[in-house]
């Protein structure tokens, strides 16, 4: 396995999603959002891998007005501009090769074992 978490450090769901796979000595790689965003192909990858971009946006996100953007824009500008604000991505992601899940989901991930 080869499990790949990006988040952000203050993000509780991320901080519980490391601590799930540190518990069963899963060896993860942390990728602080803050730092360094998902490149074009992860995005990609991940936007397949959860059923399309709708389900990365977190319609919680402080960036009110990126977020009422991407509900007009059409779908093949949504992806650019998710790249540019991935402060509206939901967290955490965690990959898995081809696989991945948005958000704390345990469940999914025993299947992964």
């Amino acid at each position: 396995m080869n499990i790949q978490i990006f988040g952000t450090k203050k993000c509780n769901e991320t901080k519980k999603a490391i601590r799930y796979f540190k518990e069963r000595r899963i060896k993860t790689q942390f990728i602080d959002m803050k730092e360094k965003g998902l490149s074009k192909g992860e995005l990609t990858s991940v936007k397949q891998a959860v059923g399309g971009l709708d389900n990365l946006i977190d319609p919680n996100a402080k960036d009110k007005d990126t977020l009422a953007l991407l509900q007009y824009i059409v779908d093949r500008d949504k992806e650019e501009k998710l790249l540019e604000n991935q402060q509206v991505i939901r967290t955490p992601i965690v990959r898995n090769g081809k696989k991945a899940t948005v958000g704390y989901q345990p469940d999914v991930w025993k299947t992964w074992e």
